[in-house]
Parts: structure tokens; sequence; C-alpha cells
């Protein structure tokens, strides 16, 4: 423990990251590398709480071209986060991680209701926890319950597992001239329209002084390197300095 720099983080994962190779769906190659990954940090002693997306089985934004009402979108988006979120427990269950899951819907047969205290305490017994349902609310997206997940436990730092490098100033995919930041502020987020997190997730991040970093989950050891506080990825905090790139 006295190596890392983060002893406790909120891992967000989209719901298109567990993909891979599929078209939509879970891809179980995807499920157990990231399971691995998280097994590196946890036996060093670090405290994770996991956070993931519905995107690669049901996206709330895409309910109104459907013909769903927005709220009934996101509640089906909050079930798809809890189909992804077992996925992900019995994958680091299986490498004999003790994990719980708990969900901000009630649905005590597969997952114990999302009680702050309660999640602390399992933190302190060693066991990862994984919060599904979102915030349990529609109009609420995953990242933002990420955001509020690491306020409520007092989290070090939320990292967030992308397929790119960290934040760029234009979608690196598309454009491969595309500038990485080693680290910039939440206000130039904003201003800069940057779409890393959704504006509610950074504001609350910004209004708890509670940092962030971006980075590539799909390179081995990355999530290692960060909590021990290597130059991974980018660092969104509330520094007011000349923005680097690097």
């Amino acid at each position: 423990m006295a190596n890392l720099k983060y002893k406790r983080v909120v891992l967000k994962l989209s719901g298109e990251s567990l993909i891979g190779e599929k078209e939509f769906g879970i891809d179980h190659k995807v499920v157990e590398f990231f399971a691995e990954e998280i097994k590196k940090i946890h036996d060093e002693g670090v405290q994770i709480g996991i956070v993931i997306g519905g995107g690669n089985i049901y996206r709330g934004l895409n309910a109104d071209s459907q013909g769903i009402d927005r709220a009934t979108g996101d509640q089906m988006g909050m079930l798809a986060t809890m189909i992804n979120s077992l996925a992900l427990q019995n994958a680091v269950e299986k490498i004999g991680i003790t994990t719980r899951l708990m969900s901000a819907i009630r649905m005590e047969v597969i997952a114990e209701p999302h009680i702050t205290r309660r999640a602390i305490r399992h933190f302190e017994k060693g066991r990862i926890v994984i919060f599904g349902s979102g915030t349990g609310h529609p109009f609420f997206s995953t990242d933002t319950a990420a955001s509020l997940r690491a306020v409520e436990i007092n989290a070090d730092v939320i990292v967030k597992g992308t397929r790119v490098d960290g934040v760029f100033d234009s979608d690196p995919e598309k454009n491969p001239d595309a500038q990485k930041y080693d680290s910039i502020s939440y206000l130039d987020v904003l201003k800069k329209n940057l779409r890393i997190m959704d504006l509610t997730a950074i504001s609350l991040c910004q209004e708890n002084d509670l940092p962030i970093v971006v980075f590539n989950m799909n390179v081995p050891g990355n999530l290692f390197k960060l909590v021990r506080g290597e130059e991974v990825g980018t660092t969104i905090t509330s520094d007011n300095k000349t923005t680097q790139k690097v």
C-alpha cells in the first residue's frame, strides 16, 4: 500500500468496451481480460468500486427514436448495466476475488441494495464492489453515477477506462493529428466541450475536488501503473495551470 498513489478508486467502464470483436453484447475474452487487470491492483491492496455502462445492450438516449419515452428508456438502460455487472462479477469471482454487487434499484435476489456504509465495509474486508443500475434515476448517465459513488465512498480518484490513451483535443480515432493532453482542468474540459464525461459528472467532480484519470484500459498493466502514480493517460483536476500536451 505504501507504493500506491491511489488506495481507493472507482473504475468506470463503458458498456461498449465489453463488446470486443462482436457487433453487440458481451465478449467473454474482454471481460476476462478486465478481471485480470482488476486483480493486479486488488492484489496490491487497492480498494475498488466499479461502475459499468449498458450501451452494448441498450442506450436510453436512443429510446426516443424507437418510440419509447426517455424515462422508460433510461430504466431499460439501468437493467442493461446489471447484466454487464453480473458478467464482470462472475469473471472476477472465477479468479478468486470476493465481490459484492449493489444495485440502486432494489432487486435483492441478485444484488444488495445500495447502502454507502455497507459498501465501505465491503472495501475494508477486501471485497470489490460493483455499483449497478446507475443512480437509479432516469436522465442521469453512468458517468454521473460513477462520480456520485466516488464522492459517497470518499474515493481518491475516478479512473475511466477507454479505448484511447487519454484526453485529446479531437477524436484520435478520426483525426490522426489529434494531440493528447497530459493534464487538463475541469474548467477546460467544460469550455472545450471535450465530452470525456457528461457535464453533470464533471461538475460533480469539480465541486468535490475529485480527480479523474482517463486512460486506455485495453493496454495490459496500464491500470496497475496508474494506481502506483506512473504517468498514464490524462489527469483532470482543478489545477488552473496551462494545459500541457504531449
